[in-house]
């Protein structure tokens, strides 16, 4: 038995039986209906027909102008080594492919990640991230490239150093090949007296001896780390990018829909097209998974419960504006190729005000049945639990001053729910091609 089946298997579990729940505390409530045939075929009004038609295909992977290498081959094969390599970490134990694991679609199966500690949010997966403009539940980077590199410094994920790991890319002989071929030379890390191995950017904590070790280097060497590790990150992004399965049978269905060529059966099943009908119409959840990202890709309160009693309410976006103003990296700092460009300006024009606090990325719902946990603290365990959630409202936090006041229930019928559910499952995608799925051998294919 896979790994992947087991997970599968243990969310299936879960769901089904928070679904029998729900069906059983809600019999009293719901108005009685009759029930709807399920084999009768769906009709598709004009308006209906208008707006699935928005929802897919997924375009070409968007251009990237801050990483210069995001479309070169050699650089995504770097960045595939350099995912998969455990030796990135403080302790030579954790990798990104830990959190991003190829057998959970690049997420972890968690409801919140592990890393060298236990983290507080959940591990989003990594599937189609080249289509976010936003990276983390917070939003805290704005490029693909600058994601990558948080994780290795965090101390309760990587808690690594950038020194520590320009130093492990030079004393791996491939990785160094590849790097040097890739950016040029690998700053003098041998010199230990320019380049101390304990020394640690940490400009939240000045006081900290390795953080005074960064700072009593001289400007020139400090910029050739941060130059060198921005690398590293552009090369994960390339890699990253690589991330894109086939068309999903959803996508399927839309291109029949549109060229009028549905075949008998069609791609999805009539549940999964009742569903679908459902979702731009009477749950109108394309108000904010809308597009063929199925995101709106901003920021919202939606009034979850917290993920534990006692639990500190997690300012979301509020600090990740600050965070993301602050950080070197940002697509308007100088390890950017377009300091000046669009994304760079975005960030000019971010409102920072207490009304971000507690707001959340909306996450992709491409490949959402495959990757529970859900929400940005793992609040819901299966796929039923938050279709419970978002027709019943049950358990809904108030939201703040400035989370979400169109949300309402709808109190949708056990029919229904399993109508979305299938509509939702339609959206799974095959997984990328198997060379990005795996770790590179000893030739580094």
């Amino acid at each position: 038995m896979t790994k992947r089946w087991c997970v599968r298997a243990r969310h299936t579990a879960l769901g089904c039986a928070a679904l029998l729940f729900w069906c059983a505390s809600q019999a009293s409530r719901a108005p009685a209906q009759e029930p709807a045939s399920t084999d009768a075929p769906v009709e598709w009004s004009a308006s209906e027909r208008a707006r699935v038609l928005t929802l897919a295909p997924l375009p070409p992977v968007p251009d990237d102008l801050t990483n210069p290498v995001a479309d070169s081959l050699a650089a995504a094969r770097l960045g595939r080594a350099l995912f998969f390599d455990a030796g990135l970490s403080r302790t030579g134990t954790v990798s990104c492919a830990t959190c991003h694991d190829p057998e959970l679609a690049f997420a972890d199966g968690r409801p919140t990640g592990r890393g060298l500690a236990d983290l507080t949010r959940n591990t989003p997966s990594l599937l189609g991230a080249a289509w976010q403009r936003w990276y983390f539940w917070d939003g805290r980077a704005d490029s693909l490239w600058s994601q990558a590199l948080q994780p290795i410094e965090h101390p309760d994920e990587m808690g690594s150093t950038r020194l520590q790991v320009l130093r492990h890319v030079a004393g791996k002989e491939t990785l160094r090949a590849e790097y040097v071929a890739l950016f040029g030379p690998l700053p003098a890390l041998e010199d230990q007296a320019r380049f101390p191995p304990q020394a640690r950017a940490v400009p939240a904590q000045v006081g900290d001896a390795q953080h005074q070790l960064w700072r009593d280097m001289a400007e020139a060497d400090r910029l050739a780390v941060d130059r060198a590790f921005s690398n590293l990150g552009k090369a994960l992004a390339a890699y990253q990018r690589k991330l894109v399965g086939g068309p999903a049978p959803f996508d399927q269905f839309v291109e029949g829909l549109r060229q009028g060529t549905l075949g008998n059966p069609a791609p999805i099943s009539l549940a999964a097209q009742r569903g679908l009908k459902l979702f731009v119409g009477k749950a109108d959840c394309r108000s904010c998974h809308n597009g063929p990202t199925f995101s709106d890709g901003e920021f919202h309160d939606v009034g979850l419960p917290v993920a534990s009693s006692g639990a500190r309410r997690d300012s979301g976006r509020f600090e990740g504006i600050q965070k993301l103003r602050a950080d070197p990296f940002n697509a308007a700092g100088i390890f950017s190729s377009a300091p000046k460009g669009e994304r760079a300006s975005d960030i000019d024009y971010l409102d920072s005000g207490g009304e971000t606090w507690g707001l959340f990325k909306t996450p992709s719902l491409r490949n959402v049945a495959r990757t529970a946990p859900y929400m940005h603290a793992g609040q819901f365990l299966a796929l039923d639990q938050v279709l419970h959630f978002y027709s019943t409202r049950e358990g809904a936090r108030p939201a703040g001053h400035h989370g979400e006041t169109v949300l309402e229930a709808l109190f949708l019928t056990p029919q229904e729910l399993l109508d979305l559910r299938a509509f939702l499952e339609s959206l799974s995608q095959p997984d990328p091609p198997a060379e990005w799925c795996r770790v590179p051998d000893a030739a580094g294919q």
